[in-house]
């Protein structure tokens, strides 16, 4: 339907109404006139939504639907251009009130500047028109369907009544669950217990919890039980009477019939009484209302017999919270694994097979498995349309294509999309744009909440709230959508926050069906000159096969540029030059590195993102957004920001660093930008990140910014310490602040601070400090800290162990000292600890009933702590134990078969030791590793360390400087090893024989005599592996490029190039080559998973792996 454009543009005009009024003044009341047509054309399009859920959409309902959606965002194109208008003639401001009184008087020779004006009379009949046509055509027969429609289709049966009645047989994967609701129902406490089941709509909670209702351990130990299935719409007297017949049918009496005229108090007290002295067991299935369970639960008594209430639901905030009663449990239904899943599918679809799958459709199989994501009501749906199939490869691959299509108009698939569709229809309009926006993302993509929120605010997806920014609004939406079960959890950090969230499959086809909601469309970069007029919104790929035709007269408001492989430079013109309306262009990760001067064009722009780009330079013009909300530019190439950004005064976010991963942490490693004076004017910053404080102006000008939430500055010198302290005090609302020094050898001055942000939840710094600041003890709400290169001679964590909302502290060269010791009680909810780069510690000592909630530490490089800290073993909640470049005799001792140390850490699901490569890129190694093991142990540690220094992985081709850098360090060592170092690099070549011989990748062999002064080549063979190579070299890469001769050693040597231009996921597939490439930033608040295979090298444009070796 158009629910959700219309209601944007009611929004939009409300806000402008407000903001605005003088804007309008002297037609004031034709704008009130368009937002009342609106809010009727709304109530209609809502009582057709509803019918539509039951009966389908009658061709005149979505006729009249499109007409609505249309005129809708023509409402917010006219009003935007005539802004734009104004915006282009200053001049004109100061005569508009004047004329706008005047100008529904002239109905000819109208000039120019009054036609954006005159149109809002057009659009104000032209929505009474659409009213009257709705009305004509009789509004019953958008409810009904209408008996000629074309449309009419046959009545919905609801599957969930079907799955009430599924044999025992026909289950797979509800063993384990049933089991564990069945172990809380029969034991456990004597007082009332709530359970709830939750999650996503498909997922067989209604199935699981009536298979344990129905077991027999259950019934039997309850003096009474009832079944209650409660919906979307119930009548609370009809519950309390259906539970009353329940009860008394479960004991084969007959409940009194005065129960029929009783109203719902005298309900709840004949509840109530029957109940007090009952152990009783009731179900109520399928809760929708966030009010249900406060009112139901008068009728509950708690009358301490072990009593047991279920609740199931797709929500968790309609479920009873464990914060509010320990005896409130969430049980949170988790998919079927593959496993399961697969076994699922098989016994629907090949039973006449005996549950086999031919060979020739396993493929096919996966394929359609892997879409449907472990949802049964998915598996079951399309297994059984498929069982009635013929099992031919060609019929399976057609169907495995064509999924998207067909469950959304194939009849046998209907339950899928109209189960899934109720969650959607129960969100408040509001919540439905910013779910719906998820369709823009690829399928499987996992999103950045910030990035995500950001975008819905420049969308106009959030409505204030008095006292909260939008960016809380935001989040609390996305906590709805995750709470309702629509949204799934990607990532979280170890304070709890949501980093990064998904959705199912089957919801994205879902979403996707109702892609006019939003008019988005799906386009591929190859055709972006017919882009005009296609959609309000593009999600721009690669290849993807959709039609161009117009859908709209509306202009393009919104770009998202996604794993394209090229951006020209028309296609950056032709958005800047021509698309005047835009207001969200997200350019995250794109190839692109220069953005037009015609950027000011865009008055509209809320949101610019440039970040992970390499554009160097922002034009002058950017001064110009005087709308621009958002600024992203992390992980690009610019260095220094415009003095043009100071008239940017509607700013709220701007984020601009480079990290070099080439280089060891340190103050180069995040480079701010530069920023000229007049950051004093972006008075609506709430987030501003990373600036250089040059000089004590700048400084002082961040005191104007009253909004700030964080604030990240670097470049700070000693004697400017104190006016940051001056400036940090009056930001009552900074949540997050980061300061490092002009070098890790600078003293960072901020004693003076004497009451520090109230709010503040982070603080990181970076510089030497000559004792810990006082203040930083009063910091009661402090989450995150981390002191890095502080050198502290006391023990900072007997300062900071005491503050009580604690979870995570990092201490990179932070003390000095030779001994930690953590006592007991002491950090309460501290759950990741960092302790990086303390040379002198030779002693850490964990006392029993501390840090009881940590879940990770880091420890190193520690080069004196050469034994096991003292108490590990108390950790029982410690999930990830991460050593770096410790001591050979502390690694060896935790190592299984040494049996030295190995107790303490067993418990430990994750024990890994990392050793760096180059710059901040490590090779990690498990607990046990024979590698690792080969590394600890004799000749072949330095060995080792030789090959592992030579892996690198480069954006620009830099094979020459990478090669001397690893000849370099091989050659320091060659002196002290009398070793055969071939033996190594022998047996990792000896694996590269195993790939195929013929066919991709190509392996060739290049016998190369190299001297300072010339380059020769032998003739290209086949790879022989019977005998070693004197010195050889493993190349994996996509380009050709060549190593320079004059940064190689004498001796000859050889290379080994793999190639594979048609997959480069197929370089190197083997375990034993699976380094990992990807080191986490100590710096980085958003912590990254290191990747474990060669599947990520497929997002590097070049990668570059060496192996080095020589015959002593």
């Amino acid at each position: 339907m158009a629910e959700s454009a219309v209601s944007l543009a009611i929004e939009y005009l409300v806000s402008l109404l407000v903001q605005e009024e003088r804007l309008f003044r002297g037609f004031h009341d034709k704008v009130l006139s368009i937002r009342s047509e609106l809010e009727m054309i709304q109530s209609f399009l809502k009582d057709a939504d509803d019918r539509a859920q039951k009966e389908g959409m009658s061709n005149v309902a979505k006729t009249w639907a499109k007409q609505a959606r249309e005129k809708s965002y023509h409402i917010e194109d006219i009003i935007d251009e005539y802004i734009l208008h104004l915006a282009k003639h200053p001049q004109m401001q100061r005569k508009r009130f004047h004329f706008l009184l005047k100008i529904f008087q002239f109905t000819t020779k109208l000039k120019p500047r009054y036609v954006i004006a005159s149109k809002i009379q057009d659009i104000n009949n032209e929505l009474k028109v659409l009213r009257e046509r709705g009305e004509r055509f009789g509004f019953n027969s958008l409810e009904k369907g209408g008996p000629s429609n074309g449309a009419r289709r046959e009545p919905w049966h609801d599957p969930r009544e079907a799955s009430l009645f599924i044999e025992d047989n026909e289950l797979v994967g509800i063993e384990a669950p049933r089991d564990e609701l069945i172990e809380l129902l029969v034991k456990g406490p004597y007082n009332r217990m709530v359970i709830s089941v939750v999650g996503i709509g498909g997922l067989g909670k209604t199935t699981l919890v009536k298979k344990v209702y129905d077991n027999e351990q259950v019934a039997p130990h309850f003096h009474c039980i009832a079944w209650i299935t409660v919906s979307q719409s119930y009548n609370m007297e009809e519950i309390l009477r259906n539970m009353i017949t329940n009860f008394y049918q479960a004991r084969k009496e007959f409940p009194p019939k005065e129960i029929d005229t009783m109203e719902e108090r005298g309900l709840i007290n004949e509840v109530r009484q029957f109940l007090l002295e009952q152990k009783y067991l009731v179900v109520f299935d399928d809760i929708w209302n966030i009010n249900f369970w406060r009112h139901i639960k008068l009728a509950l008594p708690d009358n301490n017999k072990g009593s047991r209430i279920v609740i199931t639901t797709r929500s968790e905030s309609v479920a009873p919270s464990n914060k509010e009663s320990p005896s409130y449990h969430m049980y949170k239904l988790s998919s079927l694994p593959f496993e399961k899943a697969w076994e699922l599918f098989c016994k629907k679809v090949f039973q006449c097979e005996g549950g086999h799958c031919p060979l020739e459709l396993v493929e096919f199989s996966h394929g359609i498995i892997a879409r449907c994501e472990g949802l049964p009501l998915a598996i079951v749906t399309i297994s059984g349309l498929l069982s009635t199939k013929d099992k031919v490869s060609s019929e399976w691959c057609k169907f495995l294509d064509s999924l998207s299509s067909e469950i959304e108009t194939n009849p046998h698939l209907l339950d899928i999309s109209k189960i899934l569709s109720l969650s959607y229809h129960d969100l408040p309009f509001n919540l439905k744009a910013c779910f719906l926006s998820f369709g823009m993302f690829p399928e499987d993509y996992s999103i950045n909440c910030f990035r995500l929120i950001r975008l819905w605010i420049a969308e106009g997806f959030v409505k204030e709230k008095q006292g909260i920014t939008l960016e809380e609004v935001a989040q609390d939406y996305l906590n709805q959508l995750i709470h309702r079960s629509l949204v799934q959890v990607a990532q979280i950090d170890f304070i709890g926050r949501t980093r990064s969230c998904r959705v199912h499959d089957m919801i994205r086809e879902v979403i996707l069906s109702r892609s006019e909601e939003l008019n988005f469309r799906l386009v591929s970069m190859q055709n972006y000159l017919n882009f005009e007029r296609i959609a309000r919104r593009l999600s721009i790929r690669n290849n993807v096969n959709t039609s161009l035709e117009s859908i709209t007269s509306s202009q393009t408001r919104f770009i998202l540029v996604l794993g394209v492989d090229k951006v020209p430079n028309s296609f950056l013109t032709t958005c800047f030059a021509n698309f005047k309306l835009m207001k969200t262009m997200d350019f995250e990760g794109a190839p692109i590195d220069f953005i037009p001067k015609e950027v000011g064009n865009l008055f509209h722009l809320r949101y610019l993102s440039l970040r992970d780009t390499k554009v160097q330079i922002l034009p002058k013009s950017i001064g110009k957004l005087k709308n621009l909300e958002t600024l992203d530019l992390k992980c690009s190439l610019v260095s220094e920001l415009p003095v043009e950004i100071s008239g940017l005064h509607k700013l709220r976010y701007l984020a601009a660093y480079t990290e070099n991963y080439h280089t060891e942490f340190g103050s180069d490693f995040r480079r701010a930008v530069k920023i000229h004076s007049g950051i004093q004017f972006l008075q609506s910053l709430e987030k501003l990140f990373n600036i250089e404080a040059k000089n004590i102006a700048l400084i002082e000008e961040l005191g104007s910014l009253g909004q700030l939430r964080k604030l990240e500055i670097s470049k700070l010198k000693r004697e400017n310490g104190m006016a940051l302290c001056t400036v940090v005090e009056k930001m009552s609302h900074l949540r997050s602040l980061d300061i490092s020094a002009t070098n890790e050898e600078e003293v960072l001055e901020l004693q003076s601070m004497s009451s520090p942000p109230p709010l503040l939840t982070t603080l990181l710094l970076f510089g030497r400090l000559e004792k810990l600041p006082e203040w930083i003890a009063k910091l009661k709400s402090i989450v995150r800290v981390g002191f890095h290169w502080s050198r502290l001679m006391d023990d900072p964590l007997k300062v900071v162990q005491a503050l009580p909302n604690l979870m995570e502290i990092r201490l990179f060269d932070g003390y000095e000292g030779e001994r930690l010791h953590i006592e007991g009680g002491g950090f309460k909810k501290l759950k990741l600890l960092g302790l990086r780069n303390l040379r002198r510690l030779n002693r850490l000592i964990i006392d029993k009933g501390a840090l009881p909630l940590l879940v990770k530490l880091r420890i190193g490089p520690c080069p004196q702590l050469k034994e096991m800290p003292s108490g590990i073993h108390h950790l029982k909640s410690l999930k990830f134990l991460d050593f770096y470049e410790m001591p050979t005799e502390l690694v060896l001792s935790l190592q299984p078969d040494e049996d030295l140390d190995f107790w303490k850490v067993k418990h430990v699901p994750f024990v890994v030791f990392w050793y760096r490569c180059l710059g901040e890129r490590y090779k990690t190694y498990k607990l046990g590793d024979p590698e690792l093991l080969e590394r600890l142990r004799g000749s072949s540690y330095a060995e080792v360390a030789a090959v592992e220094r030579s892996i690198s992985i480069t954006r620009d081709g830099h094979m020459a400087s990478v090669s001397k850098i690893c000849w370099d360090y091989f050659a320091r060592h060659s002196q002290e090893l009398d070793i055969d170092c071939c033996s190594f690099c022998w047996t990792k070549l000896d694996i590269l024989s195993k790939l195929p011989q013929q066919g991709s990748p190509m392996l060739e062999l290049i016998n190369r005599k190299v001297t300072p002064k010339n380059l020769s080549y032998e003739a290209a063979s086949r790879l022989s592996m019977s005998e070693p190579p004197t010195l050889h070299t493993v190349v994996g890469k996509a380009s050709g490029a060549l190593l320079d001769s004059t940064k190689l050693p004498e001796p000859p040597f050889f290379v080994v190039k793999l190639s594979d231009t048609q997959n480069p996921s197929n370089l190197v597939t083997n375990d034993d080559l699976a380094w990992r490439l990807n080191g986490a930033n100590e710096n980085e608040e958003e912590e990254v998973e290191v990747g474990a295979n060669y599947k990520s090298l497929m997002i590097l444009e070049e990668v570059e792996i060496f192996f080095f070796g020589c015959v002593k």
